[in-house]
């Protein structure tokens, strides 16, 4: 890997008084890296509440330096963008990668970011991080994305439809966070600026507001809106959770009928009589298309 220089739930909706008085910030324990039993997290706050978890990996050192992050955005098959803002139009510029070595140098020293994914799969030492996740079910993790920031980077006030955990590797980056919802208050609007590269809601109102140093890590659940911005230069570690829609489980799922079906098994009617009308796809076909289907199971 070329190294590159770089510049710059239902329990909770019975008690809410309970819900109340859960707390958004909680200092970690080297018994309990969550602040509390994964066990309290799993049913206080997955899928329900954020939470900031400060210290969660205490005396936390990267395994990834910048520049590395840089030189794995070159390679062929890596997933990698980067984002910018003009500040002085307000426009917003994507691009994606692989990119190339002399992409870099030119940089500002402010307001971009460079994204990679599945950097798990790319670096042994990233994945050992995964270890630390091991209360959460292995098929349920997605990837590690890592991003550099240089000062002022960021990009935008946006929401996941995935729980993320977004640990703070190099330097200080600043979260603002909706949590709206977590506080019975009614949902924020999630609608989206048109005309724009990315997708950035068209209205952002925080309740919460942090600045995260290396150790540090913010829990997100879905559809909260957030948005993080860089004190500084700084590496944030994006561990996100597979959350697949509805359509792509059953795509994935024909995916596998198809793969594992016998060519040999047609549709047939042996039985077929004259049709009162040719053009019509009658009951009895409709039956032996379905008698086929169930064929594949």
């Amino acid at each position: 890997m070329r190294g590159v220089t770089l510049r710059g739930s239902d329990t909770m909706k019975k008690n809410p008084s309970r819900t109340a008085a859960l707390p958004f910030e909680i200092v970690a324990t080297r018994d309990q890296p969550l602040g509390m039993p994964a066990e309290r997290f799993l049913r206080d706050y997955w899928h329900k509440r954020p939470l900031l978890i400060r210290n969660a990996f205490p005396g936390f050192e990267t395994p990834l330096q910048p520049e590395d992050l840089a030189g794995l955005a070159c390679e062929e098959g890596v997933l990698a963008r980067m984002i910018s803002l003009d500040r002085a139009t307000g426009a917003w510029d994507v691009r994606t990668g692989p990119f190339q070595e002399e992409d870099f140098p030119g940089l500002p020293d402010h307001d971009w970011t460079l994204l990679v994914q599945d950097v798990d799969k790319w670096d042994a030492d990233v994945r050992e991080l995964l270890a630390q996740f091991r209360f959460l079910p292995r098929w349920r993790v997605d990837d590690i994305m890592i991003s550099f920031a240089a000062t002022g980077g960021s990009v935008g006030a946006h929401v996941d439809h995935y729980d993320v955990f977004l640990l703070q590797a190099q330097g200080e980056r600043r979260w603002m966070i909706d949590a709206s919802v977590a506080l019975g208050k009614p949902a924020p609007d999630l609608a989206f600026q048109e005309d724009v590269a990315i997708k950035l809601l068209q209205r952002f109102d925080p309740t919460h507001e942090w600045v995260l140093a290396p150790g540090d890590m913010l829990y997100l659940p879905p559809l909260v809106p957030h948005h993080g911005v860089a004190e500084n230069p700084c590496l944030t570690f994006s561990v996100g959770m597979r959350a697949p829609s509805s359509a792509e489980l059953i795509a994935d799922y024909l995916d596998t009928l198809v793969a594992d079906a016998d060519e040999a098994v047609r549709y047939h009617d042996e039985d077929l009589s004259p049709p009162q009308d040719p053009y019509e796809i009658d009951a009895r076909a409709m039956e032996r298309v379905v008698e086929a289907l169930n064929a594949l199971r």
